[in-house]
């Protein structure tokens, strides 16, 4: 099996330098039919994990010094980095997270030497660039927004077409890759095609390492992401932000336009959607430059983007897990409940920008969360837990879920005996089947101010503030019953007791 750069080389032969299945055959050493698979695929999304076992990490500083370094270009000659406080930091930053430096001082030392050696460069001239139509620059910046009323230090990610300075800002919790693919495809499908070639910084959801002489190696996610859209990438030189300074001036420009004042919403992702409508209001300006308007510009670009992917590109990562004796899994440093079934279970984790899927063995959905971010948080649903809750209804009382139900449902569970909590927990456990929890438990508050005085009143309430007919039961008739004749009514013998039709006339 070919490896994800392998299979970039391949299509780069055939779809960039034209050349033809049987010449890239003989380069690359592979046979025909496997060339041609690879020229034939289109989706290139992540597939579905066989569980296996994780590998460990290697390299795991390397970006974050680099930042370091980077940093100490801008601080006095004085009270820049040395190799050992390098190493004291890191000690630190892994202590906080309640871990230990798995490497040594010597380790460390070589590490900083290396990366120094990779940044030392010549001053260059700023030369004033032309952008050619079509090709774009990417960048996240940070941003404070409050989501249902939580505060987020959060990012957006801003992509502009230098050549009509059209520009676009999608706001995520996070600058992971999954964010990262997550703002891309949601631009490209808003703009109806995939710019040529997206100008970065050496992000490290894109580039793992910074080779000799300018070469990159990017991580597999951004590869795949590459292969999927057919664009091209391009990234800045070490601290040389100006080399894509049109997105640079954007971070700021959108934040200042959109985020002030600090932004506040119900729901991130609706937001995002309608984000892009309020971009789209900036075509209708003048060119900064150029004295003409930016969506006449933009026609220019739209012309030269590449087609959008025949099959939508899943932007997510899989990641398996084991659930604890509760049924929580970890992601990171955070928990999600899934079943009250799954204890000491392996699960698999798809998660992607806005949430945390828990998949069972079979890959099938168990549970979907909003993604946690930040560090050792909780993500509780207990619609899957309530069937496990109406068996125990003893077990209510001491259960975050009791303690999160309105307080005129916890009195009325109180006053119940075993058997109608077990009925309310069944309904409750039927009625939140599809995940959503909040609008049973609203309708069941609402048919407890009908007063019910016990469980099965109770239902019928509910069955009420729903509009939802109720099921009588069905009484089995047996087939075994005698037949009987049918008699036909003859009511002209009531007419001659009563006079005839004389006395029915008067």
């Amino acid at each position: 099996m070919l490896t994800v750069e392998q299979i970039y080389d391949i299509r780069e032969m055939y779809f960039k330098e034209g050349k033809s299945m049987r010449e890239i055959s003989r380069l690359s050493g592979r046979d025909r039919e496997t060339i041609k698979r690879y020229v034939e695929q289109e989706d290139f999304s992540i597939e579905v994990p066989i569980r296996q076992r994780r590998s460990s990490k290697t390299d795991a500083y390397r970006e974050q010094v680099r930042q370091w370094l980077i940093d100490d270009e801008t601080a006095p000659p004085k009270q820049r980095h040395t190799a050992k406080k390098v190493y004291d930091r890191l000690k630190k930053k892994q202590a906080k997270k309640g871990l230990m430096l798995d490497v040594s001082a010597r380790s460390i030392r070589s590490l900083v030497a290396e990366l120094r050696r990779e940044l030392i460069q010549q001053e260059l001239v700023s030369l004033p660039l032309l952008h050619p139509a079509g090709e774009a620059q990417g960048d996240f910046g940070k941003t404070v927004f409050y989501e249902r009323g939580i505060k987020y230090e959060g990012h957006h990610f801003c992509m502009t077409l230098p050549h009509s300075d059209a520009k676009w800002t999608q706001l995520f919790k996070g600058q992971d890759f999954e964010c990262l693919a997550r703002g891309m495809i949601d631009i490209f499908e808003h703009i109806g095609g995939v710019p040529t070639v997206i100008r970065f910084d050496n992000m490290s959801t894109a580039v793992k390492e910074i080779k000799a002489h300018g070469g990159r190696e990017l991580t597999e996610n951004f590869r795949r992401l590459q292969c999927h859209f057919g664009f091209e990438s391009n990234f800045c030189n070490p601290a040389a932000g100006h080399e894509k300074g049109s997105v640079e001036n954007y971070v700021g420009c959108s934040r200042r336009n959109f985020f002030v004042p600090v932004p506040e919403m119900p729901d991130l992702e609706i937001y995002n959607q309608e984000l892009l409508l309020r971009c789209d209001a900036r075509l209708e300006e003048e060119h900064y430059k150029l004295q003409r308007l930016v969506k006449d510009l933009f026609a220019e670009d739209e012309s030269k983007l590449l087609p959008l992917a025949a099959y939508p590109f899943d932007a997510c990562r899989y990641v398996p897990s084991r659930t604890d004796n509760y049924g929580m899994a970890r992601y990171q440093t955070n928990r999600y409940s899934t079943a009250g079934h799954f204890r000491r279970t392996d699960v698999t984790l798809k998660v992607d920008a806005y949430t945390v899927t828990v998949l069972d063995e079979q890959m099938q959905v168990v549970v979907r969360h909003p993604r946690l971010y930040g560090q050792k948080k909780e993500s509780m649903i207990w619609s899957p837990y309530l069937e496990v809750l109406a068996k125990r209804p003893m077990a209510i009382r001491y259960s975050g879920f009791y303690e999160g139900l309105p307080k005129e449902l916890r009195l009325f569970l109180d006053d119940c005996d075993l058997s109608g909590r077990q009925k309310v927990l069944k309904l409750l456990s039927k009625e939140s089947q599809s995940g959503d929890i909040d609008t049973p438990i609203s309708l069941l508050t609402k048919a407890v101010a009908l007063k019910p005085t016990n469980a099965d009143s109770l239902i019928s309430a509910y069955a009420f503030v729903a509009n939802k007919p109720l099921q009588m039961p069905k009484n089995p008739v047996s087939e075994l019953l005698p037949d009987t004749p049918e008699y036909s009514l003859d009511l002209s013998v009531y007419g001659q007791l009563l006079g005839g039709a004389a006395c029915l006339k008067r």
